[in-house]
């Protein structure tokens, strides 16, 4: 197909513009949802994959291995506390010296955005640091993912309100003022639409532990009921807990209960080697509360659903293109038939039959590559917008 072919084929195309890019778009938007989503499931495949193999176990009540993974590296809301493991088990781990055991504890937003208690050495594992101020060192401390910063256009030094944890219990532990110690570097994972804050103060915002004015300053001697046979003050109803942990009232909060059975939504295992990580599983093989678990064999298996599913859009898709195929072909049909004065015209000019056949089908190719690149660029900019949206 020499250059002259196809800039007389380029010309004609550019002649009858409006029919060219109606053909060019109807056949762009027929290649554009099997491109989309051949893109959308790569680059997903890719980040659940590469989270995945950054997360080497998860520990967790015994149930749905899904959904234990999918909350623990992205952060899925979970509320209740029967289904959760607690900080016995975080000291157990430890107690077994085979690796490093980093808690989390889900259930709690501010302003729309997850709250995330955990330590500091989940820092450390994601490689996350703090491109303004630093990690959550106090209880109330908190530092910001960097899309979280942004869009709530906040930085170190200021506040954030927790979320009302209900909106219909008058008696629902009320919102907590968390300061704001720094905001994290960008990473392109959900750690940059995330507050992370430590576990005490996630247990403050679920209203296990709080702090109370004290009952023995002179100015709150009318707050005092008396005392227990330990000597303990009782407050009155009028003794209101704290809301936001400052210098002057940190020393006052504690928590209630035992502390081992403190609760936690999951835990992270970095296990030191691969035996240690193959005792560990056999360790919880046989519980029937808990279990541990390979992100990467759970993903997996997700993405093998997944692709399942795909296999089935690719044949609608089939069905789709061939529908595409043969409407294009009607239309270089009566595109052939209309132009037959042109192809008399040619031929008394001394234009070949061949060359007449090769201008149909370099039209035909000109319009596919057409609508091909434009179908990809459309593909890439729906990714863009989805992944945006949608980060994972």
């Amino acid at each position: 197909m020499n250059g002259g072919l196809l800039r007389l084929t380029w010309r004609y195309l550019c002649f009858h513009r409006a029919r060219s890019l109606i053909l060019l778009v109807c056949l762009a938007l027929a290649f554009l949802l099997p491109v989309y989503l051949h893109l959308l499931i790569r680059a997903y495949e890719s980040s659940l994959t590469q989270r995945a193999e950054n997360t080497p176990l998860v520990l967790g009540p015994r149930g749905n291995e899904f959904e234990l993974v999918l909350r623990s590296l992205y952060f899925l809301s979970h509320e209740g506390g029967d289904s959760r493991v607690n900080l016995a088990d975080q000291q157990e781990m430890e107690k077994q010296k085979r690796g490093l055991a980093i808690p989390l504890h889900l259930g709690y937003t501010a302003q729309d955005a997850p709250v995330i208690g955990t330590s500091l050495d989940y820092f450390e594992h994601r490689q996350l640091r703090a491109a303004k101020g630093t990690f959550p060192l106090v209880l109330g401390d908190a530092v910001l993912g960097h899309d979280v910063a942004a869009r709530l256009e906040l930085e170190a030094g200021g506040h954030v309100l927790t979320d009302q944890t209900s909106l219909y219990n008058i008696a629902a532990e009320q919102p907590l003022r968390l300061r704001i110690t720094g905001v994290l570097a960008p990473v392109g994972t959900p750690d940059d639409s995330t507050i992370f804050v430590d576990v005490k103060t996630a247990w403050v915002i679920g209203g296990i532990g709080h702090g109370h004015e004290e009952l023995d300053d002179p100015e709150n001697q009318g707050k005092l009921l008396g005392r227990d046979e330990d000597g303990t003050p009782i407050g009155s109803a009028a003794v209101v807990p704290y809301r936001e942990i400052t210098e002057a009232n940190l020393s006052s909060f504690h928590f209630h209960g035992d502390p081992k059975t403190l609760p936690l939504t999951s835990l992270i295992v970095v296990p030191d080697s691969a035996k240690s990580a193959t005792i560990l599983k056999g360790h919880y093989v046989t519980s029937d509360t808990r279990q541990l678990v390979a992100p990467t064999e759970v993903v997996g298996d997700l993405l093998a659903i997944v692709f399942k599913v795909k296999r089935f859009f690719d044949a609608s898709f089939g069905l789709v293109m061939v529908m595409t195929v043969l409407f294009l072909i009607l239309v270089m049909t009566l595109t052939w038939k209309l132009r037959q004065r042109e192809r008399e015209t040619l031929k008394r000019i001394g234009c070949a039959r061949l060359t007449l056949v090769g201008l149909q089908v370099s039209e035909l190719f000109i319009l596919l590559g057409g609508a091909l690149a434009l179908a990809f660029v459309l593909a890439y900019l729906l990714l863009f917008v989805t992944q945006s949206i949608f980060v994972l």
